[in-house]
């Protein structure tokens, strides 16, 4: 097997998608919605994957309906609180035209850290994807506090990677892959289109969030990168806006473009 393809026998992976790919302006990107829920459903028609989704968009679905100062962190949960279940239903309508089911799974932190209830989350996953219905993560921002929030989806989506048996975690965002440098500054940066170590001055950088509703940037991306490589499991970064490259990833077996991180063998 060449460097990146994954094979095709019953995979698990986990996709993470973030809220600067589905809001555009003051509403639900639906468009690049529905091209993600097509690529999952080929993901499980096609290539019989079992697809964990990990998704973000609550806040700014919920921002929808009511506009709210999202610096306050009551007005995010708030918000959430009236996303969550409008992004379900655009997930459940789209999945079903693909006659697939979806589920809601809503996380904190003591999800991962206590022995019993990590264990009734496995139990819960475990009879989701035996059944062939998609679950669909995020974190319970309504009711969690400081000291119970993972922080952002991106640890969220490697957490799950981690706990849940995943072989692959695949990131999309509003960052296409790893550059050398900043390409919003540097025309001439390049890509680094594979990454086998990441650096500690890497993952102390300020985090640098695209998007008011976002909660990372490509700190965050890194963070989750390197948890899963020190657990064996490799990560793919790709662009949520444009999903051929994540097609020719994870369909074709090609790594044309995209950040591929290796797992740290040993």
């Amino acid at each position: 097997m060449k460097q990146g393809e994954i094979s095709h026998s019953n995979k698990r992976i986990v996709i993470k998608v973030g809220s600067a790919v589905l809001r555009e302006d003051n509403h639900l990107a639906v468009t690049r919605l529905n091209n993600l829920v097509d690529l999952i459903a080929k993901l499980k028609i096609e290539k019989n994957y079992e697809v964990i989704l990990v998704s973000s968009g609550a806040v700014a679905a919920g921002n929808t309906k009511l506009n709210l100062d999202k610096k306050l962190i009551l007005n995010r949960q708030a918000l959430a609180a009236i996303g969550q279940p409008l992004l379900m239903k655009c997930y459940k309508k789209r999945f079903r035209e693909h006659d697939l089911k979806c589920a809601q799974m809503l996380l904190v932190e003591e999800d991962f850290d206590s022995r019993k209830r990590s264990k009734n989350a496995r139990g819960v996953m475990e009879i989701l994807l035996e059944n062939d219905v998609i679950p669909i993560l995020n974190e319970n921002d309504v009711i969690a506090n400081k000291e119970l929030l993972i922080g952002d989806n991106d640890q969220l989506a490697a957490r799950a990677a981690y706990f849940f048996g995943a072989e692959l975690l695949v990131i999309l965002s509003d960052i296409d892959g790893l550059y050398d440098s900043n390409p919003h500054i540097n025309k001439n940066a390049k890509m680094r289109k594979i990454v086998k170590k990441i650096e500690d001055s890497e993952l102390q950088m300020v985090h640098t969030p695209n998007s008011e509703f976002a909660t990372g940037g490509i700190v965050t991306k890194l963070k989750a990168a390197d948890y899963v490589m020190k657990k064996g499991i490799p990560m793919y970064l790709s662009s949520g806006f444009d999903l051929n490259n994540a097609y020719t990833f994870l369909i074709d077996n090609q790594h044309k473009s995209g950040t591929f991180f290796e797992p740290i063998k040993g």
